[in-house]
């Protein structure tokens, strides 16, 4: 099998050590790994913000570098769904739109449902809350939102409990967000830090040492109030986990 490794900008530039950990972990699965060095960003900041016509030159750019790709593989829900859920209407249903839609997927999804029977040798011992991010949620279907009557599932859950020695604490409320939101978190900056204020705290009675999550811009959106408060809490991406 043969992956393309879609990196989000804000990973690349910020979160290096995240993209690394999850080349490595797609490469423990014995799949053959490609990175286009054309890469760009997916067009979301500018589409959230409703700039449609910076956003589309972007997406364009996207669908163009990553054609020809069975799979698209990238350690970011919000990421993801912008390309699946929304280039069709950003860029029309061109064959080459829809099958960039297509061939995206999330890493822990790939890893579930794709790779199946992925094998997760990591140790992680650690105490561990779970945020499990909106667009992760609700738009691909990571775990079941607690609107919902359905059977309980967290493909999130499913792979960190191969995980040796981690203990996953219970969190009071386990599908809120966490105020992020892109821009909304500078155009709405109390609300926002309310809401990311209340994850942490839900998260630190639970006794968890470390937020994880398959989105590093929310765990930076609460990794920012936990460095200005001087809290011991600590966040960690899901592939950084599942690689440790």
């Amino acid at each position: 099998m043969k992956v393309a490794l879609f990196v989000p900008c804000y990973v690349d530039l910020v979160y290096p050590d995240v993209a690394m950990a999850t080349l490595e972990l797609l490469e423990k699965q014995g799949i053959d790994v490609d990175y286009p060095e054309a890469q760009t960003c997916c067009g979301q900041p500018m589409a959230n913000t409703g700039c449609y016509d910076d956003a589309r030159p972007v997406a364009e750019h996207f669908v163009k570098t990553f054609s020809g790709y069975e799979y698209i593989v990238c350690p970011s829900g919000s990421c993801t769904s912008m390309v699946r859920h929304h280039y069709r209407s950003l860029l029309s249903d061109r064959e080459e739109v829809l099958a960039a839609c297509r061939h995206v997927y999330e890493l822990c999804e790939f890893l579930t449902d794709i790779v199946e029977d992925a094998s997760i040798s990591a140790r992680f011992p650690h105490k561990v809350g779970l945020h499990q991010s909106c667009h992760g949620l609700r738009e691909l279907g990571l775990a079941r939102p607690s609107e919902l009557q359905e059977p309980q599932f967290s493909k999130m859950r499913q792979l960190l409990d191969q995980v040796k020695d981690i203990e996953i604490v219970e969190l009071a409320r386990t599908d809120e967000c966490c105020g992020f939101g892109g821009t909304f978190s500078v155009n709405e900056e109390a609300v926002s830090v309310l809401m990311g204020q209340n994850r942490i705290a839900d998260h630190e009675r639970a006794g968890a040492e470390y937020i994880v999550a398959a989105d590093m811009s929310c765990l930076m959106h609460m990794e920012g109030l936990i460095k200005r408060e001087k809290k011991s809490l600590k966040v960690k991406h899901i592939a950084e986990v599942l690689n440790a």
